[in-house]
């Protein structure tokens, strides 16, 4: 497949059609026209030149990425017709003025050659492109257009029908330009990739283009540079900023052997990379095809809009008719009147306004999500989000940090407790081992040298210090009966969820430690506000026992909690949540895949890891769930948004119909109908890229 740039389209609709059109060529079958993002794929042997004559139909052609590049640099990638349609209009605007002016003084034949020259400087598009629809009986917005213009110059209203000309002139320019504006959103983020990377070869530096770079390559970032792709640190430290990936502006800290994300931004200091993916299959470049994709997707509402515009353009057709013919034929109307009445009526029945109700909210909320680090995978899922009213949490990972965490101590020998279990689990690489150790640092104390160390299984492990044994494991470590007060004391810390490791010689216990998976200290905001936003039930669906589930569940704040599941059965607690609501399953991507796959809609935190990406609906690029009331919050003003926009656009036109009745209806009043609509639309729509107020919790 081959990949375009492209320039010059003007509506959605016209892209799906000449794509169709391409299909047709030989070997053209698969070939897709991305309206949204301006790029044509094309299957190897079509006729470049053939396709290149179908874009031409709508005034669209291929660019190359040099002269893209420039664009870019220039901020020039508004709509190429653009300029030319403002100066046409300009034109026209004048031509039409002078001609009315020249109407008033003289009695001839000028004035309606001026009103064509008019209407045709700015509407001789729309009318070719409806002519040749007339011809192939397909029934669009040119369509109409143009037999409205014939009509009203047909029946000597050259004013008002050069007047319908302009403003839909105006309207089309409009409707591109909002597009535009939603379209140069999402180029803003998609500018982001890195173009250029600095090889180290056979320590010679050299600047190659960014699909060369290879895994195992060795790269140099230097201040202010991009990190061509993922890859660990071999040399250098710097903090990074990796907004771009995870939406989150605070910088990182790097150091040798830690990963860094290709995307992030070197902050200070140059660092040396060894990559470990193509950029093709870097995180960002996973993240930037999945946006560009989602933009293309159509949800319920888009596709129900395109079914009805597709039947509604002729309904409007048939009233039109009705219009024309019924009261001059059975009421005794005057034909002249009812005529012009019905052309106003195909004028209200164009259904611009309508098709836009829809895609500039979508991409708009696609792209405000982007920027904050949540990846929506499509508009479906964008407007599911607004739908959803039960949220089911995975606890490891999710709702606590994932690691061991020492959270109780209980010293019984203060001089030796420490002393011997820093000595011994410093030497442990286990996780429990690790959190003890972590925990032991903020002590000042100096460790001892073993003279002896064995694991024993399935109790913990056994150390010889000084001539003596000692043992850091579970209950089944102590060889002698333990005291009644640390008896209750282990048995409270068990009912409450928590491991226990006990530090012991042969004759008593030095000490307790309780250790439990450490919850993230934002979950408890983040439930709150979850709530706040609509969601009704926040629950927890987790394999581990049921004190510890009910402890982080009362901590943070759930509706209800499910433990001791395993993986096929948090499916089935999934399919019961569904029963009642729409339910999102929130998790890391990898272990409950089958759980986010039942879901409405699966929800993976991943900050930028692979299966994150492949499995979910909707990705968390960072590591906490701070976001997700925020991306809940912009998919509900999505839906309302594009429910406002609907009742919009078919309440105008209605009220414009109505018009019919008494005979009030005018050709211009139709035209201002269908453009204030498209105006209002678009920019309610753009509302939607405007920065909420509202803090989100970022966890410190």
């Amino acid at each position: 497949m081959n990949e375009y740039k492209i320039k010059g389209l003007s509506c959605a609709n016209c892209a799906r059609e000449m794509e169709q059109e391409i299909n047709k060529l030989k070997n053209g079958k698969g070939s897709r026209i991305f309206y949204h993002s301006s790029k044509l794929v094309l299957n190897e042997g079509v006729d470049l030149r053939k396709v290149e004559k179908i874009l031409s139909s709508d005034g669209a052609f291929i660019i190359k990425d040099d002269e893209w590049n420039r664009s870019e640099k220039n901020g020039a990638h508004s709509h190429p017709n653009n300029y030319r349609m403002k100066l046409l209009l300009a034109v026209s605007t004048f031509i039409f003025i002078t001609a009315i002016f020249v109407d008033t003084q003289l009695d001839n034949s000028i004035p309606p050659i001026m009103y064509l020259v008019a209407a045709a400087a700015s509407g001789y598009q729309t009318f070719l492109k409806g002519a040749k629809n007339l011809l192939k009986l397909k029934f669009n917005i040119d369509t109409l257009m143009t037999i409205a213009l014939v009509g009203a110059f047909g029946i000597g209203e050259w004013k008002e029908g050069t007047l319908v000309a302009i403003l839909f002139g105006v309207n089309e320019l409009l409707e591109g330009m909002g597009m535009e504006k939603a379209r140069r959103s999402m180029e803003e983020l998609l500018k982001v990739a890195p173009k250029e990377a600095i090889l180290i070869e056979n320590g010679q530096e050299k600047v190659v283009s960014i699909d060369t770079i290879k895994e195992g390559d060795l790269v140099l970032v230097k201040t202010g540079q991009t990190v061509p792709s993922d890859g660990v640190v071999v040399s250098g430290k710097s903090s990074v900023n990796e907004a771009a990936i995870t939406g989150e502006s605070m910088p990182v800290e790097k150091e040798p052997n830690e990963q860094v994300l290709g995307g992030s931004i070197n902050n200070e200091g140059v660092l040396k990379v060894r990559i470990t993916k193509a950029y093709k299959d870097s995180s960002l470049a996973k993240i930037l095809h999945l946006v560009e994709e989602a933009q293309e997707t159509k949800t319920p509402t888009e596709k129900f809009i395109n079914q009805f515009a597709k039947y509604y353009t002729p309904l409007i057709m048939v009233i039109s008719a009705i219009v024309m013919l019924i009261p001059p034929l059975f009421f005794g109307g005057d034909w002249e009147s009812w005529f012009y009445q019905g052309l106003a009526v195909l004028i209200v029945g164009c259904p611009c306004a309508l098709v836009l109700s829809s895609p500039i909210a979508i991409i708009s909320g696609i792209t405000r999500n982007a920027k904050n680090g949540i990846l929506v995978k499509g508009g479906v899922f964008l407007e599911q989000l607004g739908n959803i009213d039960t949220i089911a949490f995975d606890k490891t990972g999710t709702l606590t940090k994932g690691r061991p965490y020492v959270e109780k101590m209980y010293v019984y020998d203060e001089e030796k407790f420490y002393y011997i279990a820093g000595s011994i689990e410093k030497y442990s690489s286990h996780p429990i081992a690790k959190a003890i150790t972590e925990k032991l640092s903020e002590q000042n104390i100096s460790y001892a040298e073993l003279e002896e160390i064995r694991t024993i299984t399935g109790q913990g492990v056994s150390a010889v210090i000084d001539g003596v044994t000692y043992k850091v494991g579970n209950e089944k470590s102590v060889n002698f009966p333990l005291p009644k007060e640390i008896l209750e004391t282990i048995n409270q810390l068990k009912n409450d969820g928590y491991t226990i490791v006990i530090v012991s010689d042969n004759e008593k216990v030095l000490g307790l430690f309780g250790i439990t998976d450490e919850i993230r200290e934002e979950s408890k905001h983040i439930i709150n506000d979850l709530y706040s936003v609509g969601i009704k039930k926040a629950v927890m669906l987790t394999g581990d026992h049921h004190k510890t589930a009910e402890k982080v569940a009362n901590q943070v704040g759930l509706t209800n909690f499910y433990a001791n599941l395993l993986p096929d059965e948090k499916v089935s607690k999934v399919k019961e949540l569904i029963k009642n609501g729409k339910v999102a399953m929130v998790g890391d991507g990898i272990n409950d895949a089958p759980a986010l796959a039942t879901a409405d809609l699966g929800i993976a935190m991943g900050k930028g890891t692979d299966s994150a990406i492949e499995t979910a609906d909707i990705v968390l690029m960072q590591d906490h769930l701070g976001k997700l009331p925020a991306a809940i919050r912009i998919s509900k003003k999505v839906n309302k948004i594009i429910k406002l926009n609907i009742a919009l656009a078919l309440g105008l036109k209605l009220i414009a119909l109505l018009l019919t009745i008494p005979g009030w209806l005018t050709l211009w009043i139709a035209i201002l109908s269908d453009m204030g609509a498209t105006i209002l639309v678009t920019l309610i729509s753009l509302t939607i890229m405007i920065e909420s107020k509202k803090k989100v919790y970022t966890p410190q």
